[in-house]
């Protein structure tokens, strides 16, 4: 039998007889090299030696669009610039973050945003979630998610709450009662700090429904302190959180570049910033002064108040005295190592907040989620119940999920509510809120786990660096 090539692909051998593809060579076996190519009317083109190509599908003709084909793809919407508008387009922390920065003056952000000295420990803090990888399980029914757990004795709908903040009030005039509105909304704790800016008793008033805990610092008057912690309990906060981390203030050079005071003071700098951010300026002026409700009123640095309030001469014997005096739930917030864990659940903690106070004080501090195995898995041989909350670098969701999965039993969040809070006041802790909720529902269904009491060390590996 006579073999011939396809002149377009010269090395191809063909039979005279292609039945396959339909073509039939001539007698000479050779298709003509001058051959015409031809259309049909459907669209299908053939060449002269009887060859027959791919018909083009009416979807790829090219019309002219008819106004009902473009009717649909014609929603445009009317532009909106509420700030309600601007929560709801809000996806991420990080985009509440963004509209904090243009709303507030820089010395109140820069406070909330900022850490010490070069700010290692609260990168390191971030990255070290972001250095994970999560391992999915398939196949699970997770049709419904339930985010709800139990802590210090009592059910929270969401397994994170709202850690101690001062100054709140300055990074937005609603401030505390924001904060406990949210949480109380959420069904979640509020704690409100030492140096808040809204009294123990008016923040019960403001959200009597809620679940509220009271965070102590130690002072050297340990009178004043007494007094603090009796009006805790008759306030009704149910858990006091000790920090221990505060001996001296940590080098926040953000604050001291700022010039930073309590109240903010008006300078030409500050008086140039606030002419960007008129309505923080209008809602700061407008509503009752700044001060440390908890504290008689005080002028000067940050640092400076620190230094000059707190003990540094604190010891384990102070925790014992604590112990006796309040009779409540008493959690030591500030814990960096595996041995100070195990020695205040010994002294009588009924839990422990993994923190090194948001990366504000000691810089190049241990990274409390690096820190959550050793602590989990300590507790658990010592046999104690005692809850392990952690706090530092979470900015979403998928944080918590890690976090609960490496031994957490709680969460707190420090600037992501802030963020929300200097974004849209009481909406904008809500949406952060919102946001962190959506994000553990998805991660926890992705994950294929529908309840909290699933989530293991397996669905979560530390990658090396």
């Amino acid at each position: 039998m006579t073999q011939t090539s396809d002149p377009g692909n010269p090395g191809t051998p063909s039979t005279p007889e292609d039945t396959g593809a339909g073509v039939r060579t001539s007698g000479a076996g050779v298709r003509p090299s001058g051959a015409e190519v031809r259309t049909s009317g459907a669209g299908v083109r053939t060449s002269g030696a009887g060859t027959r190509a791919a018909a083009i599908p009416d979807a790829l003709k090219r019309r002219v669009p008819r106004y009902s084909d473009l009717a649909p793809l014609m929603q445009f919407k009317k532009p909106e610039f509420s700030r309600a508008a601007k929560l709801r387009r809000a996806s991420t922390i990080w985009d509440l973050r963004d509209l904090a920065k243009r709303r507030t003056p820089q010395a109140p952000f820069d406070y909330t945003d900022g850490a010490a000295e070069a700010e290692i420990t609260l990168r390191r803090a971030r990255q070290a979630f972001l250095d994970i990888e999560f391992r999915p399980g398939i196949l699970r029914d997770v049709s419904r998610i339930d985010l709800g757990t139990e802590i210090l004795g009592k059910p929270s709908r969401l397994p994170v709450g709202i850690a101690p903040t001062g100054f709140t009030r300055m990074m937005q005039s609603e401030g505390e009662y924001a904060g406990s509105q949210a949480a109380a909304a959420a069904g979640i704790p509020y704690t409100l700090s030492t140096m808040g800016t809204a009294s123990i008793e008016d923040v019960a008033a403001a959200a009597p429904e809620g679940r509220n805990w009271f965070q102590l610092y130690l002072w050297t008057d340990r009178d004043r302190s007494l007094e603090l912690i009796e009006r805790a309990a008759r306030a009704g906060n149910d858990t006091l959180l000790v920090t221990v981390d505060t001996a001296v203030a940590g080098a926040r050079l953000r604050d001291v570049r700022n010039g930073m005071t309590i109240p903010p003071a008006l300078t030409l700098k500050t008086v140039l910033d606030a002419s960007y951010r008129p309505a923080w300026w209008f809602n700061f002026l407008t509503h009752e002064p700044l001060a440390f409700a908890s504290l008689s009123r005080y002028a000067g640095t940050v640092a400076d108040l620190i230094n000059s309030m707190f003990d540094p001469t604190l010891t384990f014997a102070d925790l014992d005295w604590l112990r006796e005096t309040w009779k409540g739930n008493l959690v030591v917030k500030g814990i960096q190592t595996v041995e100070d864990a195990r020695r205040v659940v010994d002294h009588g903690a009924d839990g422990v907040v993994l923190s090194n106070h948001g990366g504000r004080q000691l810089d190049r501090a241990p990274i409390p989620f690096h820190l959550l195995p050793g602590v989990s898995a300590a507790l658990k041989a010592d046999h104690s119940d005692a809850a392990v909350i952690l706090d530092t670098g979470i900015m979403s969701g998928a944080d918590i999920i890690a976090a609960l999965a490496l031994g957490a039993d709680f969460t707190l969040i420090g600037r992501a509510y802030l963020y929300g809070l200097m974004a849209g006041g009481r909406a904008g802790v809500d949406r952060a809120v919102e946001i962190l909720e959506t994000d553990m529902l998805r991660t926890m269904a992705l994950l294929g786990v529908s309840r909290i009491s699933e989530l293991t060390p397996d669905h979560v590996r530390v990658l090396p660096r």
